[in-house]
């Protein structure tokens, strides 16, 4: 692996001064972070400690061996835990991935019927064809209303068609949690996170790290580019530590009027992980109390997801011509593969000055000449740059926006690791649903 660091460019952050106060509360948001790295799984921090924690890996790579000849993986959950595996999985392998490709994964996230029977179908016709299937439970709670509508869809299926079901079945979950009870009584494999780590802090667990393991994915890499990131974004010096910078960036602006956060991604590929941050961002940092539980104006961050170049044509119009009110984070790839339009095409006569280019080059032409015209408009972008389309970038990614999403958060003075609005539709839910 290439080990590269991220490159990330803040010249056209164009972020306020932070007062001195907040200068403060984040320089000690990243000592209780350093903190965390010394202590056993006791804080919510400790997340931080889950890329260099080899037991996991050990685990998860031993169970994923045994299940090397699956032909589909089926990953039912919602929120966290789906997103980071869905980003990981795409940012790798493609958000188009090829037809051909072993294993292929379906996403249970939701009570769509039209999903279901979607995936209902895939199951069919891999188990009519004699292929193996491997079903993956991953909820830390285990009582998620859509996880366990999906996991009873699909268990039932798998029951009717194999003696042995349940050693299709591999349960992710906290330990003692309703799953694990359950899944235990079946025989199936379970899995366990720290019950201190949140959902959505999860993708270095086993939440991610198993089911990236049995798709392939070379998660020592993965993990080698996380704790890059890890100790990068641990150094008391702001100036030098890239996710206490953006988060400075973030929250000066979000004082300044500027709470849309658009993270633009300029490759198809990486429009997963930009979902995955969404749900990051917002749940950590939307909230009506401070974290001393005293009520406060509600505060937080819209954030949205734009795909480059697709998206220029839409928002683009809107974020350089429409109101100041966002913070641009622009995410792109330095190297990709090498395919160029043809020299002798039957419309060369269009753009003569485009024959023989390479797509990348092209790409790259337009994510340079957007960051110029965001500077030219005066409008706030930050540049976070991959070396290469690989594992070690992606880790060393995703790290970079668990940090900052807590760093962030502490400027914010709310708790990054409760979601407490989110709990009042589950309520609603499983009222309604007990009536009928």
């Amino acid at each position: 692996m290439s080990q590269q660091p991220i490159v990330i460019d803040t010249a056209g952050a164009l972020a306020p001064k932070l007062r001195a106060t907040d200068s403060n509360a984040l320089k000690q948001s990243v000592i209780a972070m350093r903190a965390a790295t010394k202590n056993a799984y006791s804080d919510e921090r400790v997340f931080v400690n889950l890329c260099v924690d080899p037991e996991t890996v050990a685990a998860c790579t031993r169970l994923a061996q045994k299940y090397r000849d699956v032909s589909l993986v089926i990953l039912v959950g919602i929120g966290g835990p789906n997103l980071a595996v869905r980003s990981v999985h795409e940012a790798l392998l493609g958000a188009l991935p090829e037809h051909d490709q072993r294993p292929k994964i379906l996403y249970a996230d939701t009570t769509d019927a039209h999903q279901a029977v979607a995936i209902l179908s895939e199951l069919d016709r891999t188990l009519k064809s004699n292929r193996k299937v491997l079903v993956i439970l991953a909820s830390k709670s285990g009582s998620t209303t859509e996880s366990v509508a999906n996991a009873q869809l699909y268990l039932a299926r798998l029951a009717a068609s194999e003696i042995n079901w349940a050693k299709r079945v591999v349960a992710i979950t906290d330990e003692n949690s309703p799953l694990w009870h359950e899944a235990r009584s079946h025989g199936i494999a379970t899995l366990t996170i720290p019950a201190i780590v949140g959902g959505r802090y999860s993708v270095f667990s086993a939440m991610g790290i198993f089911p990236l393991a049995v798709l392939g994915i070379d998660t020592t890499s993965l993990l080698a580019g996380a704790a890059a990131m890890r100790a990068r974004c641990l150094a008391l010096n702001v100036d030098t530590n890239p996710a206490a910078q953006l988060a400075a960036i973030q929250y000066a602006h979000g004082r300044a009027g500027r709470n849309i956060v658009d993270y633009f991604v300029f490759s198809k590929d990486l429009e997963s992980v930009g979902r995955w941050y969404r749900q990051l961002l917002a749940e950590s940092c939307g909230k009506e109390r401070d974290k001393t539980g005293k009520k406060i104006l509600r505060t937080g961050y819209t954030p949205t997801v734009s795909v480059g170049s697709n998206d220029l044509h839409s928002v683009g119009q809107l974020s350089l011509g429409g109101p100041d009110d966002k913070c641009t984070f622009i995410v792109n790839v330095e190297r990709a593969e090498r395919i160029a339009v043809p020299k002798n095409g039957p419309l060369r006569g269009l753009m003569p000055g485009l024959a023989g280019t390479e797509f990348h080059s092209i790409l790259q032409a337009i994510t340079k000449g957007t960051i110029l015209a965001y500077a030219d408009a005066k409008r706030p972008v930050v540049s976070i740059t991959l070396p290469a389309r690989d594992a070690y970038s992606v880790g060393q990614l995703l790290q970079l926006h668990l940090m900052q999403t807590v760093y962030v958060a502490e400027l914010l003075r709310v708790n990054a690791f409760d979601q407490p609005a989110v709990e009042a539709y589950k309520k609603h839910t499983r009222t309604i649903l007990e009536k009928n």
